[in-house]
Formats: C-alpha cells, sequence, structure tokens
C-alpha cells in the first residue's frame, strides 16, 4: 500500500495521472521541468518540484534527478504514464531498489517484452499467434540470412529487436535485397536504440492494427477489456483510434484477448499493457507488447466503463482486480482524435501560446488535455496537445458526435490538427471502416487534403 504517488510526466496524461490518484486519496507529487512551471497538473498537485532544464534529457529522463525528488519528497510511487521512461526497465528497478513501488510491470517484464525477439518467443511459447518467421535475432553470416530469408519467404520486413516507430525497418520483395536492407537496418537501429540486432518477419501487405488492452494483477488473475483498431495511421504514428473494432467479430476480439490474459500469467505480468497486432484475413499476429498506458486508453475505458489508470494504482498496491472476464461488459462505440500542435495538413510543429480555448461538449463527449487560455506550447517536447473522444451506442453516431465536437473545439494561437480530422472523418474509406494501415499514406500520396496545403 502507499499513500502518495510521484507523477514522473508531463501534459495530459500527468493530468490525467492526477485525476485518477485524487480519486483514490492519494497525495500527489508533480515534477516538471523549467519549462513546465505553468502546467496544469503541476498547479494541482499536492506538491511540485523541478528537477531540472527544458531538455528531456536534463529533467524527465534523468533516473537520479526524479529518485531524487522522490526521496526529498517521501514519495512511495512513482507512476510514469506513457513516453519518456515508462518503458524503461532499468529505471523499473532502481524505483524498485529504492524502495518505492513502480506503477507497472516488473522490470523483468518490462525488458523481456521490450526486446521484439525475445517478446515473440514468449508469445509463441504462450500460444498467441505471431507473425511468420524466425524467434531469434538475425546471425552475420550472409548466406544464413539469405536461406533464413528463403524460409520466410517474399516479400518480408527486417525490424529492430529493440526498437519501433518505423525506425530500423526496411520492407524487402526480392533476395537479391536482402543483405544491404539488413545493414542499414542494422546501422539505423544501433544508432536510435543502442540495439544493432535486428530479425526477419513476413511482410504482411494490407493489415489493419488491431490492440488487445489487458489487466494483470499480483494474484494470478489477468482480463482482456476487448480491442482497439488504430489502422489510421501516417509514418507509423497513430492519428484516430476506436473501439470496438469495425467489422471483427467480437467473439474473434474475445478470443485473442483471452489468449492475451492467459500471457500475461505465463510471463509473470502485472499492471495495464497493451498487445498490438497486425489483422489480415481473418487472422491475429502478434507484434509487440507496450508494458505501459496507451495513449488511446480512453476509447477502452468508455465502451467498458473501467478506469484504466484507476486500475493500475490498485494493482500497483497489491489489490486483487475488482471484476473477472464475465463481468466486463461492451457498451457501444468511441473514437478518439489525437489533436496536436502542429501545421493540418503540412505536419510541421506549431508551438506558441493559446490566447483562446474552449473545449467541447454534450453527450456522448470527452476531452482530455493539459490546455487553457494563456498557456503556452513549448517546442521541446512532443506535440500532443488534446485527446477528443466520442462515444455513442453504434459507430454511426460516435462518428456524428465526433464531428460535431471537432467544430465546437476552439484553440486560438497555434495551428492544430482539428482541420484534418475534419476532413478525415469525411473520406470515404475511414467512413466505411475496415480500412488497411496503409490507407492513409496512399491517399495523402495521391493528393489528399492538397488544397489545404
Amino acid at each position: 500500500m502507499f499513500d502518495s504517488v510521484l507523477i514522473a510526466n508531463r501534459g495530459e496524461i500527468a493530468l490525467r495521472i492526477l485525476r485518477a490518484c485524487r480519486d483514490l486519496g492519494l497525495r500527489t507529487i508533480a515534477i516538471h521541468s523549467e519549462a513546465d512551471r505553468d502546467l496544469r497538473h503541476v498547479q494541482l498537485a499536492d506538491q511540485a518540484l523541478c528537477i531540472g532544464p527544458a531538455p528531456a534529457a536534463r529533467s524527465y529522463l534523468d533516473i537520479d534527478e526524479i529518485l531524487l525528488a522522490a526521496k526529498l519528497t517521501g514519495a512511495e510511487a512513482i507512476h510514469p504514464g506513457y513516453g519518456f521512461l515508462s518503458e524503461n526497465a532499468r529505471f523499473a528497478a532502481m524505483v524498485e531498489s529504492a524502495g518505492i513501488t513502480f506503477v507497472g510491470p516488473p522490470a523483468a517484464a518490462i525488458r523481456m517484452m521490450g526486446d521484439k525477439v525475445s517478446a515473440k518467443r514468449a508469445m509463441i511459447a504462450a500460444g498467441v499467434p505471431c507473425v511468420p518467421g524466425p524467434d531469434s535475432a538475425l546471425p552475420d553470416d550472409q548466406a544464413a540470412i539469405a536461406a533464413i530469408g528463403d524460409e520466410v519467404g517474399y516479400p518480408l520486413i527486417v525490424k529492430a529487436s529493440g526498437g519501433g516507430g518505423g525506425r530500423g525497418m526496411r520492407i524487402v520483395r526480392e533476395p537479391a535485397a536482402l543483405v544491404s536492407a539488413v545493414q542499414m537496418a542494422r546501422e539505423e537501429a544501433g544508432r536510435a536504440f543502442g540495439n544493432p540486432e535486428v530479425y526477419l518477419e513476413r511482410f504482411l501487405e494490407f493489415p489493419r492494427h488491431v490492440e488487445i488492452q489487458v489487466l494483470a494483477d499480483a494474484h494470478g488473475h489477468a482480463i482482456h477489456l476487448g480491442g482497439r483498431d488504430c489502422s489510421t495511421q501516417r509514418r507509423h504514428q497513430k492519428l484516430i483510434e476506436e473501439a470496438p473494432p469495425p467489422g471483427i467479430d467480437a467473439g474473434a476480439i474475445d478470443a485473442i484477448g483471452r489468449h492475451c490474459a492467459e500471457a500475461c500469467i505465463a510471463i509473470g505480468y502485472r499492471g495495464a499493457g497493451t498487445f498490438e497486432f497486425l489483422y489480415e484475413n481473418g487472422g491475429f499476429y502478434f507484434i509487440e507488447m507496450n508494458t505501459r498506458v496507451q495513449v488511446e486508453h480512453p476509447v477502452t475505458e468508455e465502451i467498458t466503463g473501467i478506469d484504466i489508470v484507476r486500475e493500475q494504482l490498485r494493482i500497483a498496491m497489491g489489490e486483487p482486480l475488482q471484476v473477472k472476464q464475465e463481468d466486463v461488459f461492451f457498451s457501444g462505440h468511441a473514437i478518439e482524435c489525437r489533436i496536436n500542435a502542429e501545421h493540418p495538413f503540412k505536419f510541421t510543429p506549431s508551438p506558441g501560446q493559446v490566447s483562446r480555448f474552449i473545449a467541447p461538449g454534450g453527450p456522448g463527449v470527452r476531452m482530455d488535455t493539459h490546455l487553457y487560455p494563456g498557456y503556452t506550447i513549448p517546442p521541446h517536447y512532443d506535440s500532443l496537445i488534446a485527446k477528443l473522444i466520442a462515444h455513442g451506442p453504434t459507430r454511426e453516431i460516435a462518428l456524428s458526435r465526433m464531428r460535431r465536437a471537432l467544430s465546437e473545439t476552439v484553440i486560438v494561437g497555434p495551428d492544430t490538427t482539428i482541420a484534418l480530422h475534419q476532413a478525415l472523418l469525411d473520406e470515404p474509406g475511414i467512413v466505411a471502416g475496415g480500412f488497411d494501415i496503409h490507407h492513409l499514406e496512399r491517399r495523402l500520396a495521391e493528393g489528399y487534403g492538397r488544397q489545404n496545403r
């Protein structure tokens, strides 16, 4: 048990964590950089402490400073949110070694799932379906690499064992291009992640991106909270997420979800987590697990009524899950639009002061944001400034409510991606649902939105 939580993050997720802590009666401690003194959660926290200058490497990524802040403030637990140190096994281990509760899975689980090769090996052992390909890193011998490529089959994809976000990845369509692709992927992976290991998988041409949300406690219980579709992507970055995934049978989602819950028990997982799959021709293929709360967790909260961040905190306290799998019910449909401080079609960052801000409202509308009039968006961090969520009894009603909510949202000062989302929600493929992860990229290549640039 603990009574105080240090929030090792910033922006909307820090405010979201603070509110969950308040609901549980926990004392909140906000750490912040010099650029973030005026953040909303810093103003609301029971205690706040500046830990360094604006660059993340000297503040939100500085493990020693965060642990010192925890010691000085008497924090009994640390919630890492998402991004920054949330999936850093060394950080989790150091927190626990300091006698502080890490609100997340054990360091060993983070380490295992953070390496895509070991994660794939663990999932195969747990019976979770994976993308065809070996569960080991590639050797150095070129002839052996060629033999593995022939066994996997073309087209295939070279992927970084220790990374994501499209870095260290190469699509290979013919044997002659494999060796050079492996070399380039290794170099990029080494620079980006400090780990040059890569592996091969069969390349799926037109998959959807489907996630399964899980919760697991320290008493051997785990459940799934259904699926999310995150196929609206640009350069491997998600723009819109929805739950449940449209057009996929609920029984199929439940079946793969139960496999994921069983895998959590098998690997000794604890807390909230997300299994990510490629879905093609009725098959689910595991690609990675995110060992933290996801940006898109609100859509799952809306259709289940379960506060995922609150459950993270309860599980970290050692409490058992309050619900069994048969107690999880799904209601309606939810959609989330990520609103960034960027030009809506050029995608150039747009930091600066918010001179006017009006949040939308009405039935089925939720906005998670740290914005307020007069707040200055700094240039040092991710450009996400708000998450707009719409829920309705059907997908059509959720879409209608999202269009209304976008039209009501007023953010004056920086450029935002609101206009992009308005355009996307009128794009026929997205309105129909069930599109693959390359759909938006194809439309942009065709000139979609060019008239607005």
